[in-house]
């Protein structure tokens, strides 16, 4: 690990000052050698990045979304060019350009934080050895090795032996005490994320081999962090279990606010909509709106939950515009237009309609009809008797009529 802190040691001057920063602030307040003054400092580092990786969270959503929306697509380019890599990838990337789908902006939150994950690394590690670093004098640096959270130095690791733990003045029980309640922390948060993510904002209408990926990876994540986590500093853990928590609350806000259509969260967010349009009689806010007015414009390809939704608006006396506002009128009338939208949706006709579209004249005739033309222009006559099959010992096709001396 401490291979991998060198590698990033571009970025520990940035992240060291930052933390001296906040140490400044919170040591006015808690006192410079706490363990509070420069554990909130690592707190408050993890909200300035999570702050600056908004915008790329957003992309992540958005990936992910396209990512699902295109799984019955790839899967059948898969199935059709099973037999030919080379051809199977250019369609992938062909599909990926035509809508617009970056599959690596889903890892992009993940693989940004990396270089101030492993450089704040760098700083503990150093921190532990007594050495200066990036904008932490020797001063700070003492400061920082007897500041403990909860009894364990923010330099310490599970795996520390006995000595390196008593030359940071704390016991080993307590620091074995805190990381294992961090790591089990850590890893908690990171299932729960993944759990809220699947049960509430997943297409439920479509069954592809992504969502059993994402059911494993549920599973895989927590336990990944939690081997790990043993080789964390404290420190690290609090960075780790910050931003962990952050992406579960950042996560909630946005399956509360902008549900993936199709899933159970956009069921509940349309419920909600339904109870303030009804009590108000109006659509509140230009967010609501905009989205009144998509479910509006997409008309007979709407999912269950906006079919649903229209429906109720037609029962309670509303009826949707295509701005994205409502208006009031008799709930008759509104039945009425909300069951002209059903009729429009395309259905499958039966077989009988199908044969009888192709009776029609100008209609090109059927296989099945073409055979039976085929058969009555080999018959001598078009009638009816020409069609029955010839009896046992008798010669099919035309015969010669029978002389008038024969006997009957």
């Amino acid at each position: 690990m401490d291979t991998i802190g060198n590698l990033f040691s571009f970025i520990t001057g940035p992240v060291s000052w930052i933390i001296v920063q906040f140490h400044k602030l919170y040591g006015a307040i808690f006192g410079p050698d706490t363990g509070w003054a420069w554990g909130l400092s690592i707190v408050s580092l993890v909200i300035v990045i999570r702050i600056c990786l908004i915008p790329l969270f957003v992309k992540q959503i958005k990936s992910m979304r396209n990512m699902q929306a295109l799984q019955p697509k790839m899967k059948a380019i898969q199935e059709r060019y099973k037999n030919d890599r080379q051809r199977q990838s250019e369609e992938m990337m062909k599909l990926y350009k035509e809508t617009g789908t970056n599959p690596l902006s889903s890892c992009l939150p993940i693989l940004l934080q990396s270089p101030f994950f492993f450089a704040l690394y760098h700083v503990l590690s150093k921190i532990a050895s007594g050495d200066t670093i990036g904008s932490l004098n020797q001063p700070l640096v003492d400061s920082a090795r007897e500041a403990h959270i909860f009894g364990a130095p923010i330099a310490a690791k599970f795996m520390d032996d006995p000595g390196t733990v008593e030359a940071l003045n704390a016991s080993l029980g307590d620091v074995r005490i805190v990381t294992a309640i961090m790591i089990v922390m850590m890893s908690a948060s990171q299932f729960f994320t993944q759990r809220q993510l699947m049960q509430k904002n997943v297409d439920l209408t479509v069954k592809t081999p992504y969502m059993q990926q994402q059911k494993m990876l549920m599973y895989i994540f927590p336990i990944i962090f939690a081997v790990m986590g043993i080789n964390f500093p404290v420190g690290v853990l609090v960075y780790w279990l910050t931003t962990n928590v952050w992406t579960m609350g950042q996560q909630m806000y946005v399956i509360n606010q902008n549900p993936t259509p199709g899933s159970k969260a956009q069921d509940h967010y349309l419920q909600r909509l339904l109870k303030s349009i009804t009590q108000h009689g109006e659509v509140r806010g230009r967010r609501k709106r905009n989205v009144v007015q998509t479910i509006v414009a997409k008309g007979p390809d709407r999912n269950d939950n906006e079919r649903r939704f229209i429906g109720s608006l037609a029962k309670a006396g509303f009826t949707a515009q295509a701005d994205g506002t409502v208006r009031k009128v008799d709930p008759a009338e509104a039945e009425a237009e909300a069951a002209a939208a059903r009729r429009q949706q395309p259905k499958r006709q039966t077989k009988a309609k199908r044969q009888a579209a192709t009776a029609q004249p100008g209609a090109k005739p059927s296989l099945e009809k073409k055979a039976d033309l085929s058969k009555s222009e080999q018959s001598p006559s078009g009638g009816a008797g020409s069609t029955r099959q010839a009896k046992s010992g008798q010669r099919k096709g035309q015969q010669r009529p029978k002389h008038p001396s024969s006997k009957k």
